[in-house]
């Protein structure tokens, strides 16, 4: 199992990964590191572990925006389905509708025809 230094709010943390997770890891700790930066930037010192805290809360907010971003597509794309298999059901009654009144009008010309 590698192992992979990362820096996050200028320390160097050494973490275990999968192998071929290196790079991945890696960007990730850059991730964190830049939020940690940005509350530093916005409260200033706070010690570490209240620092790392709210760059996590930080980052979990951007999740719970991103999921709740997701969910909204998917929710459209459900909504377009709905629309498109009712689009659908109402073109098949109208052909059905269509179809009688055309059998009624043959019906109706093959009786004048006759009379």
């Amino acid at each position: 199992m590698p192992l992979v230094n990362v820096m996050v709010n200028s320390r160097a943390y050494t973490i275990a990964c999968d192998e071929g997770e290196e790079g991945h890891l890696k960007e990730l700790a850059a991730h964190v590191d830049a939020k940690a930066r940005e509350v530093l930037g916005s409260v200033g010192q706070v010690g570490d572990a209240r620092l790392l805290l709210m760059a996590a809360l930080l980052i979990a907010d951007e999740h719970h925006d991103m999921s709740g971003k997701a969910a909204g597509a998917t929710d459209g794309e459900n909504e377009k389905q709905t629309l498109h298999l009712r689009a659908e059901a109402a073109e098949s009654a109208a052909a059905d509708v269509l179809e009688s009144a055309a059998k009624r009008l043959e019906d109706i010309a093959a009786r004048l025809a006759h009379a």
